[in-house]
């Protein structure tokens, strides 16, 4: 009889961990097909809601069943159906993207607070990696609600006896508990890494214009900092901040070398580098291994 309750409970638990796979799948194509609506329109200060989804070519505004996730672009064989024009792989890699981080989240941390809040930060950094490789450009759209939301959850991540919040309490907790539970202090100290993290990039930025006389590091980049430092705290952030470095110098060193390849030896270029999207790479594997690369560096000073 024991034996049978526990195979139940087993099966029960492993529905239960299905559904919520299949609804982590699902919300991340949802929320990843309007990902792509932030990620064009936003860099042009358009507005994300208003006019409804539509061809950039033709203007037509783009049916219900040609919108659905992954999908509809396979159907339509990365073509518009009213005109014709080329689909940009981006959306539905943009898409599965965002459930599979998603997906991850659930599958590395629960579905807890922080497995919500790791979520919430993947797509941010997803959608800001991809337009800065367009565009070149961050916008505080997302990167300014980003840090509000940072700092929000550092303080409810540090709240004890609130239910709900990755804790063990079975008690029901007003809205005003939540108020007076609310650890300001947490909330301040991540504000606090915000802002050095903010200072750095600021102080790169000038030391560069004082030798080279031009920017070097756009104030996007500053503020997408600031906003990794308020989620994942100082020393993740210096880790996140060193990976993207090394990993654009040697973007920037390829793409140089590839161009004098190319043309005569002679010519010289300035590479443009998209050090926010080496940044919001750096920030998703900081989120998932950044204390085990931490604690593996850490261990050749003992």
């Amino acid at each position: 009889m024991r034996g049978s309750v526990r195979a139940r409970v087993h099966i029960l638990s492993d529905s239960v961990t299905v559904l919520i796979s299949i609804f982590a799948v699902l919300l991340g194509l949802a929320l990843g097909s309007f990902l792509n609506v932030c990620i064009s329109r936003l860099p042009r200060h358009e507005s994300v809601l208003r006019p409804r989804s539509h061809c950039p070519r033709c203007l037509t505004p783009i049916l219900n069943r040609d919108n659905i996730p992954l999908l509809s672009w396979m159907l339509l064989r990365a073509r518009c159906r009213s005109c014709g024009a080329r689909i940009p792989v981006r959306y539905p890699l943009i898409e599965a993207a965002t459930a599979a981080l998603f997906l991850l989240c659930y599958f590395e941390f629960g579905l807890t607070l922080h497995g919500v809040a790791s979520a919430v930060l993947c797509w941010l950094l997803l959608g800001l990696a991809a337009t800065d490789a367009e565009t070149l450009l961050l916008p505080d759209a997302l990167t300014l609600p980003g840090l509000a939301l940072a700092v929000v959850y550092a303080g409810l991540e540090n709240t004890a006896g609130l239910p709900g919040l990755g804790l063990t309490t079975a008690d029901h907790a007003s809205a005003w508990d939540l108020a007076v539970r609310f650890s300001w202090m947490a909330a301040a100290e991540a504000l606090l890494w915000a802002a050095c993290a903010s200072a750095l990039v600021l102080l790169i930025r000038g030391l560069y214009w004082l030798v080279r006389r031009r920017e070097g590091i756009g104030l996007g980049d500053a503020k997408l900092l600031a906003m990794i430092a308020a989620w994942l705290g100082p020393w993740q952030a210096g880790l996140v901040f060193f990976l993207a470095v090394v990993c654009a110098a040697a973007y920037g060193l390829g793409q140089i070398g590839w161009v004098r390849l190319r043309r005569s030896a002679g010519n010289t270029l300035v590479a443009r580098i998209p050090l926010g999207a080496f940044l919001c790479a750096a920030g998703v594997l900081s989120l998932f291994e950044g204390e085990s690369i931490l604690a593996w560096y850490l261990g050749f000073f003992r």
